[in-house]
C-alpha cells in the first residue's frame, strides 16, 4: 500500500478557522503553489497545506496521475491517487466541511474529483484553475446536492494545454446542477492569471466564514 502524501504546511496565525489545500500541476511539486496560500488567505485565518503528487513520471517532477487524454486520466494511476489523497484529506486536523480544495491543471482535476467524487464528503468549496472535470472508468462525479454550492473556475482563453472549452463545459455542468459558480476567463495561456487572484481571495474568505 502506498504511504502518506508528502506536504508543506503554512500555519494559521491563531486557531485555524478552516483550511486551504492546494494541489499543484503536472511535473511540479508542493512548493509551486505554496506562495498562493498567503495570496488567497493574507490574514492567515486558515491552515494552509500543499501536498505533493505521489507519482514520479517523465519528464520529471511529481504527478497525480499518468496522462490518458483529456478529460480522461489513466485509471490505473488516477484511482490509487484518489484513494491516497482522500485519506490525506480525511486525516487533516480541520473538518472537511471547513476545507477549501483548490488546484492548478492536474491539481484542479484532483480538486474536482475529491470535492465531487461519489461517496466523498463535500468540502467548504472547490477552486479549479485551468483544469477539467475528470471522466474515469470506475469513478463517478456526484452532482447531487449542489444547490448554491460555491465553486470557482478560472481558465485562460489562450490555453494550449487544456482548452478553455473544458472550463466553459464545467461551468455549464455545475451551474446546471445548481452550484454558485464564480467563473473568470482571461486572455492568458496555461497559467494562473494574477488578475484573478483578488476575486479568488474573496471567494476563499466567503467560503470559510
Amino acid at each position: 500500500m502506498a504511504g502518506p502524501l508528502e506536504y508543506l504546511t503554512r500555519p494559521a496565525a491563531a486557531e485555524p478557522e478552516g483550511a486551504l489545500v492546494l494541489f499543484h500541476g503536472r511535473g511540479s511539486d508542493e512548493r509551486d503553489l505554496f506562495p498562493l496560500l498567503d495570496a488567497l488567505d493574507p490574514e492567515r485565518r486558515l491552515l494552509g497545506v500543499t501536498p505533493r503528487g505521489p507519482l514520479s513520471l517523465p519528464p520529471g517532477g511529481a504527478h497525480w496521475y499518468r496522462l490518458g487524454g483529456i478529460p480522461t486520466p489513466d485509471p490505473a494511476t488516477f484511482l490509487p491517487t484518489f484513494e491516497q489523497a482522500s485519506a490525506f484529506l480525511d486525516a487533516l486536523p480541520v473538518p472537511i466541511e471547513h476545507v477549501v480544495l483548490g488546484g492548478f491543471s492536474q491539481g484542479a482535476v484532483m480538486s474536482y474529483a475529491l470535492g465531487l467524487g461519489g461517496g466523498r464528503p463535500r468540502p467548504a468549496a472547490i477552486m479549479a484553475l485551468s483544469g477539467f472535470m475528470p471522466q474515469v472508468e470506475g469513478f463517478e462525479i456526484d452532482l447531487d446536492g449542489l444547490d448554491r454550492y460555491p465553486i470557482a473556475i478560472a481558465h485562460g482563453s489562450h490555453d494550449p494545454i487544456i482548452s478553455v472549452d473544458f472550463g466553459r463545459d464545467a461551468r455549464a455542468t455545475l451551474e446546471g446542477a445548481g452550484a454558485a459558480v464564480l467563473y473568470r476567463e482571461t486572455p492568458v495561456p496555461h497559467t494562473i492569471d494574477p488578475s484573478v487572484v483578488r476575486d479568488l481571495q474573496a471567494f476563499v474568505q466567503a467560503a470559510t466564514v
